[in-house]
Protein backbone atom coordinates (compact mmCIF):
# COMPACT_ATOMS: atom_id res chain seq x y z
CA UNK A 1 0.00 0.00 0.00
CA UNK A 2 1.23 3.65 -0.80
CA UNK A 3 2.64 5.49 2.00
CA UNK A 4 3.86 8.61 0.10
CA UNK A 5 4.42 9.97 3.36
CA UNK A 6 6.84 7.74 4.65
CA UNK A 7 8.44 7.23 1.64
CA UNK A 8 9.01 10.53 1.26
CA UNK A 9 10.63 10.61 4.48
CA UNK A 10 12.91 7.41 3.93
CA UNK A 11 14.19 8.90 0.06
CA UNK A 12 15.09 12.67 2.26
CA UNK A 13 16.87 10.64 5.34
CA UNK A 14 18.94 9.09 2.65
CA UNK A 15 19.56 12.10 0.98
CA UNK A 16 20.23 14.19 3.85
CA UNK A 17 22.80 10.85 4.97
CA UNK A 18 25.16 11.66 2.46
CA UNK A 19 24.29 15.45 1.72
CA UNK A 20 23.54 15.52 -1.55
CA UNK A 21 22.01 18.93 -2.44
CA UNK A 22 18.56 17.92 -3.80
CA UNK A 23 15.26 19.82 -5.36
CA UNK A 24 11.35 18.97 -5.17
CA UNK A 25 9.92 18.96 -8.15
CA UNK A 26 6.98 17.94 -10.28
CA UNK A 27 3.18 16.99 -8.56
CA UNK A 28 4.63 17.16 -5.01
CA UNK A 29 5.98 20.49 -5.73
CA UNK A 30 2.75 21.39 -7.08
CA UNK A 31 0.91 20.22 -3.83
CA UNK A 32 3.78 22.03 -1.76
CA UNK A 33 2.29 24.81 -3.92
CA UNK A 34 -1.90 23.89 -2.77
CA UNK A 35 -2.45 21.81 -5.91
CA UNK A 36 -5.76 19.74 -4.61
CA UNK A 37 -4.29 16.73 -7.59
CA UNK A 38 -4.12 13.58 -6.08
CA UNK A 39 -0.01 12.86 -5.93
CA UNK A 40 1.40 10.37 -8.59
CA UNK A 41 5.04 9.59 -7.14
CA UNK A 42 7.49 11.70 -5.94
CA UNK A 43 9.73 13.74 -7.72
CA UNK A 44 12.83 14.70 -6.48
CA UNK A 45 16.29 16.25 -8.62
CA UNK A 46 20.12 15.94 -7.61
CA UNK A 47 22.87 16.78 -9.55
CA UNK A 48 23.99 14.02 -11.97
CA UNK A 49 27.08 12.92 -10.50
CA UNK A 50 25.40 12.25 -6.82
CA UNK A 51 23.68 9.44 -7.86
CA UNK A 52 26.52 7.41 -7.01
CA UNK A 53 26.38 8.31 -3.56
CA UNK A 54 23.30 6.71 -3.15
CA UNK A 55 23.14 3.59 -5.19
CA UNK A 56 24.20 1.20 -2.19
CA UNK A 57 21.05 2.93 -0.12
CA UNK A 58 18.48 2.70 -3.11
CA UNK A 59 19.70 -0.67 -5.00
CA UNK A 60 16.88 -2.67 -3.71
CA UNK A 61 14.40 -0.53 -4.80
CA UNK A 62 14.98 0.50 -7.78
CA UNK A 63 13.02 -0.38 -11.41
CA UNK A 64 15.20 1.83 -13.51
CA UNK A 65 18.43 3.39 -13.60
CA UNK A 66 20.41 5.61 -12.98
CA UNK A 67 20.20 5.64 -16.68
CA UNK A 68 19.79 8.36 -19.58
CA UNK A 69 16.23 8.21 -20.14
CA UNK A 70 14.40 9.83 -23.18
CA UNK A 71 10.42 9.62 -24.58
CA UNK A 72 8.72 12.20 -26.46
CA UNK A 73 8.77 15.15 -23.29
CA UNK A 74 11.86 14.02 -21.25
CA UNK A 75 15.46 14.04 -21.71
CA UNK A 76 17.17 13.26 -18.53
CA UNK A 77 19.29 10.93 -16.22
CA UNK A 78 16.29 9.15 -14.28
CA UNK A 79 16.35 6.74 -11.14
CA UNK A 80 12.93 5.13 -10.48
CA UNK A 81 12.75 3.68 -7.35
CA UNK A 82 9.73 1.83 -5.66
CA UNK A 83 9.08 1.95 -1.96
CA UNK A 84 6.46 0.01 -0.66
CA UNK A 85 4.33 0.91 -3.64
CA UNK A 86 5.10 4.39 -4.07
CA UNK A 87 7.08 5.34 -6.62
CA UNK A 88 9.86 7.74 -6.85
CA UNK A 89 11.63 9.54 -9.53
CA UNK A 90 14.96 10.42 -8.96
CA UNK A 91 16.32 12.95 -11.84
CA UNK A 92 19.67 14.50 -12.44
CA UNK A 93 19.02 18.25 -12.64
CA UNK A 94 21.80 18.96 -14.30
CA UNK A 95 21.46 17.52 -17.94
CA UNK A 96 17.48 17.75 -18.00
CA UNK A 97 15.72 18.84 -20.92
CA UNK A 98 11.89 18.97 -22.06
CA UNK A 99 10.29 18.38 -25.33
CA UNK A 100 7.97 21.89 -25.26
CA UNK A 101 4.54 20.63 -26.45
CA UNK A 102 3.85 24.58 -27.62
CA UNK A 103 6.75 24.55 -30.22
CA UNK A 104 8.00 20.51 -30.50
CA UNK A 105 11.31 22.18 -29.29
CA UNK A 106 13.52 20.31 -27.11
CA UNK A 107 14.49 23.08 -24.44
CA UNK A 108 17.60 22.57 -21.99
CA UNK A 109 15.96 23.33 -18.31
CA UNK A 110 18.43 22.59 -15.76
CA UNK A 111 17.50 22.63 -12.07
CA UNK A 112 18.13 25.57 -10.27
CA UNK A 113 19.64 24.57 -6.75
CA UNK A 114 20.13 27.92 -5.60
CA UNK A 115 16.77 29.46 -6.76
CA UNK A 116 14.62 27.19 -4.19
CA UNK A 117 11.57 27.72 -1.36
CA UNK A 118 11.74 26.49 1.90
CA UNK A 119 8.33 24.48 2.33
CA UNK A 120 7.06 21.95 4.40
CA UNK A 121 6.12 18.91 3.30
CA UNK A 122 4.91 15.83 5.70
CA UNK A 123 6.38 18.23 8.67
CA UNK A 124 9.73 18.37 7.04
CA UNK A 125 10.84 21.90 5.48
CA UNK A 126 13.06 20.84 2.19
CA UNK A 127 13.96 22.78 -0.91
CA UNK A 128 11.43 22.98 -3.52
CA UNK A 129 11.91 24.16 -6.58
CA UNK A 130 11.10 28.09 -7.08
CA UNK A 131 7.00 28.69 -8.12
CA UNK A 132 8.05 30.75 -11.47
CA UNK A 133 10.13 27.56 -12.33
CA UNK A 134 7.67 25.38 -11.79
CA UNK A 135 5.18 27.42 -13.75
CA UNK A 136 7.64 27.50 -16.46
CA UNK A 137 8.59 23.64 -17.23
CA UNK A 138 4.96 22.75 -16.60
CA UNK A 139 3.88 24.85 -19.12
CA UNK A 140 6.17 23.08 -21.49
CA UNK A 141 4.28 19.72 -21.14
CA UNK A 142 0.61 18.87 -21.66
CA UNK A 143 -1.80 17.56 -19.35
CA UNK A 144 -4.94 18.59 -17.11
CA UNK A 145 -2.60 17.67 -14.29
CA UNK A 146 -0.31 20.30 -15.28
CA UNK A 147 -2.64 22.95 -15.31
CA UNK A 148 -4.07 22.27 -12.21
CA UNK A 149 -0.73 22.50 -10.67
CA UNK A 150 0.39 25.82 -12.06
CA UNK A 151 -3.55 27.23 -11.07
CA UNK A 152 -2.67 26.19 -7.63
CA UNK A 153 1.00 28.04 -8.00
CA UNK A 154 -0.13 31.19 -9.65
CA UNK A 155 -2.34 31.86 -6.46
CA UNK A 156 0.59 31.90 -4.33
CA UNK A 157 2.32 35.41 -3.80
Amino acid sequence: MKNPEKTFKWIINILNKHNIPFVISGGLAGKSYGSPRPLNDIDIDIHDQDFVHILDDIRPYIIFGPAHYQDERWDLLLATLNYEGQEIDISGGDTLKICDVRTGEWKFNPTNFFNVEQREIFGIAVPVIAREDLITYKSMLQGEHQQVDIQAAQKIK
